[in-house]
């Protein structure tokens, strides 16, 4: 039976296996969005701080200091991989009743983009374990992380983990959280290179990617804040839950500082459509209107 374990207990087994990259002597525009390495002084005076994002401003100190290259932890180098025989690039057409347009190799890759990464989308619909373990292995030499999903009913998960439990050791777990379901995880080939399996629903991919992944990512930066800004706000309506899970609601934040839990939880829509997260416990049940709630800011971009 596979393990149960909560929201953190999964952040932070998943965390372990994010180790800090190495730093480098880069040149200055290598360096954009890196995390400086060393304290940078400037008449004995901090200008720069170590495990600070290097961004547009950070490269004209420099370069008005006369550096062409400053000490940074390098952006990951993640692998993305969607395997399933019932997906299908967007752009063709869906063949059978059970085909469906891939979605989430898409989203992953800009995802990761977007904290930090540089992000390498490979798509493949293996006819075999063995197939698919020749992909993984000829994606090793080139990543400090490997991310895997599969089609949205899982149907694909067993294979996945099957064939990436070859080549390490992996471990098969469930989070207790709503929307979600199995993950796998561990360190594959010989340079112990960490590899996840996500959910293949879309939702439950996502959540996956905001709440674990992301921090892996900027643990692996050195950054100083690896968590999203969390705060406190007004329930904007009353809001119900039929879960013993732990919980994190689409929302948006309205003009009056409120937060409003979006319609259809399972739209696709409220991915794109949230501004915030409400993160609820597994012991929340209902709440009303004006009760403060726990909130995950996800302007993915600039935050």
């Amino acid at each position: 039976m596979d393990e149960i374990l909560t929201v953190e207990q999964l952040q932070e087994r998943l965390l372990e296996l994010a180790k800090p990259l190495a730093a480098l002597d880069l040149p200055l525009l290598d360096s954009h969005g890196a995390t400086l390495a060393n304290d940078l002084l400037v008449d004995e005076q901090l200008a720069i701080k170590n495990g600070q994002q290097i961004g547009s401003t950070q490269i004209a100190l420099a370069a008005s200091l006369g550096l062409d290259r400053l000490p940074a932890r390098p952006h990951p180098r993640v692998v993305i991989i969607s395997a399933g025989d019932d997906l299908v690039e967007p752009g063709s057409k869906l063949a059978k009743d059970d085909d469906e347009f891939e979605s989430n190799s898409w989203f992953l890759t800009t995802f990761m983009r977007e904290a930090g990464a540089h992000a390498f989308r490979v798509h493949t619909i293996p006819e075999t374990a063995e197939q698919l373990k020749l992909v993984i292995e000829d994606q090793l030499v080139r990543s400090d992380l490997i991310v895997i999903s599969g089609e949205s009913k899982d149907e694909s998960f067993d294979l996945i983990t099957s064939v990436i439990s070859q080549l390490g050791e992996i471990k098969v777990v469930t989070p207790n959280l709503n929307e979600s379901g199995k993950h796998s995880y561990g360190l594959i080939g010989p340079d112990k290179t960490p590899v996840i399996t996500l959910p293949g629903d879309p939702i439950a991919n996502y959540l996956s990617t905001e709440i674990f992944i992301r921090p892996m990512i900027l643990k692996m930066l050195a950054r100083t804040q690896i968590h999203r800004q969390n705060k406190k706000v007004k329930l904007s309506k009353a809001l119900v839950l039929n879960s013993d899970k732990a919980t994190y609601v689409r929302a948006k934040l309205n003009a009056e500082g409120q937060v409003t839990p979006l319609a259809n939880q399972e739209s696709l829509a409220t991915i794109s459509d949230a501004d915030c997260l409400i993160a609820l416990s597994e012991k929340s049940k209902k709440l009303s209107a004006g009760d403060l709630v726990e909130i995950v800011m996800i302007n993915r971009v600039s935050n």
